[in-house]
Formats: structure tokens, sequence, C-alpha cells
């Protein structure tokens, strides 16, 4: 049973300077929604009441927004804005929170280690802070069963991607088992399109093992003298078993300004008081495109 989930939330979101220098990335509204608690919703979803975030200089807003807000609950009150209210307050008692400082921006495997003491022993989830994976089934939860069925050894989420975006990825060299499940043989950190072995890339999403800490404590700086989560997984895959998992859902990588704005105009057409409206705009402003503009 997986119980606990970090989220690594101290990256410097410098694709989204100068909006970051004074906001982390994470909490870019999706609408009316920080991109963060659609993290934490997923875990939620999936049974996991205990989440670690993990956060660094400048992040205190992810932590004041997870935390209660008397002058605004009392402002609410006031103003006899109930429905508001229920959904402030509801944030504040989404899950068990618990903050740890990554004091340098060393790397995603450094970020995960300073979680060890608070994981102990035991399985656990790791989610990107800037990934939101849209699913009938949450990706996590997806990924837990997996682990179940395959004697607990790691899964991590992956999908095809764009030769273009190759480099950006842990790319993965896997054996295909079964029906989008893949026995990992080798992941390499961000190949160019000559190095990759595949494909494949890692999303962010990963179910480990407590054993990954030993490795990530082996593993020297890598891509961008950073300490890779990535490097340490393919440790791991040399002493356990680790799988691939191409998961069920629409990933959007709100890291990346294009995926953030495809997040949004999706959210947007899906609801009730935005549809419309959204709709109508997206068909004149597509109406309205030279012949040259090529739609995807």
């Amino acid at each position: 049973m997986i119980r606990k989930a970090v989220i690594p939330a101290a990256g410097l979101g410098t694709r989204f300077l100068p909006a970051t220098k004074s906001m982390p990335k994470e909490m870019l509204p999706i609408i009316d929604k920080p991109i963060i608690q659609f993290v934490v919703e997923e875990a939620i979803a999936s049974g996991i009441d205990d989440i670690i975030i993990i956060t660094g200089r400048g992040k205190r807003a992810i932590e004041d927004y997870f935390d209660t807000s008397p002058e605004l609950e009392n402002h609410l009150v006031k103003n006899e804005k109930y429905e508001l209210l229920r959904e402030i307050k509801n944030i504040a008692s989404l899950a068990e929170i618990h903050y740890i400082r990554q004091k340098e921006p060393n790397g995603l495997g450094d970020a995960v280690l300073k979680a060890e003491k608070h994981i102990g022993a035991e399985p656990f989830a790791v989610l990107l802070g800037d990934d939101i994976i849209k699913a009938k089934v949450p990706c996590i939860k997806q990924l837990m069963t997996l682990f179940d069925e395959y004697n607990q050894h790691a899964v991590i989420a992956v999908e095809e991607v764009s030769a273009e975006k190759i480099s950006d990825y842990g790319i993965l060299k896997g054996r295909e088992i079964a029906d989008s499940i893949y026995r990992v043989e080798d992941i390499i950190e961000k190949p160019s399109l000559d190095e990759a072995p595949s494909n494949i890339g890692a999303v962010g999403r990963y179910i480990l093992t407590p054993k990954i800490f030993e490795c990530i404590r082996k593993t020297g700086q890598g891509k961008g003298n950073e300490i890779q989560l990535t490097d340490a997984i393919r440790l791991l895959k040399s002493e356990e078993a680790v799988y691939g998992y191409v998961f069920e859902g629409t990933r959007y990588d709100a890291g990346d300004k294009a995926g953030y704005v495809k997040a949004i105009i999706d959210f947007a057409l899906e609801r009730s008081d935005l549809k419309e409206e959204t709709g109508r705009y997206l068909q004149k402003i597509v109406a309205g495109l030279p012949h040259s503009v090529k739609i995807t």
C-alpha cells in the first residue's frame, strides 16, 4: 500500500521568467486553480493522504496556499460568499501536507532524497509539481496497481515523445512484456536524438522503492551538473526490476509554455461557465488564420 507521496517543487521555473521571479511556477493558475493543486488532488484521489512537498527559496506561496486563511474566510463570510468559503476551507483540509526545504536547486534526485527521513523504509509515489495528468483513473493510481501486480517493483509513467523533445526527457530502453508495459533495460537522461535508445520518455509520475535513496546517494552529478533521478533509476534497475507503463490519460507539461497554454484551453472547454464563449472565440481565431498556418 502506497501511503506517502513526494511532490518536488523547488525548481527555479526559469522557463516562465519573469513571472516566476516572485511566483512559484507551481502556483501559476490554470484559470482559477494553481498547477500544484491538480497534482495534490491526483495523489488524494489515489488514496494517498500523507504528502511531502519539496520547496526552495521563494516558494512560501505554496505553503500559504494550502494553509488556512482567517482574514479571507472572514471577508467571505461578511459578504455572504459561502460557496467560495467552502472551496477555500476545503483547500486547507485536502491532506496532511509537510514541507521540506531543498536549500539549493541541485536536481530532481537530490529533491527526492530530501524526503528520505519522512518516507522511511516504505515504497512511495513521486509526482512532479508542474505535470498535470487528466485521466479517468488517476495516473499515480494506475502505477500503484501495476506496482502491486509486479511484485512491488518500481514503476514509472512513460509516453512517446516527439523527436524535437527527446533531449528534454529521460529516455527508456525497454522490452515490452505486456500491452503498454516495459521492463526497463536502460534509461538515459536527456540524450541527443542520435544517442536516444527509443522515443519512450519518462514523465512526471513514479512509484519507487526505498532502495532509490541509496541509488541517489551513489549518483554523482549528471546532466546540468545536477543529481538526476533518472541516473538513480538507472542504478536501481541493475539491482531490482523497474517497469515503464504507458499510462491512460492526457498529460500537460505545465512547466512548458505551450503545454501550459494547451492546459488552459482544454480545461476552459470543459467548464460549463467558459465552454461556449471559449469555443466561439477559438472558432473565430481559427477562421481568421492565414492558409499558411498549420493547425495541429
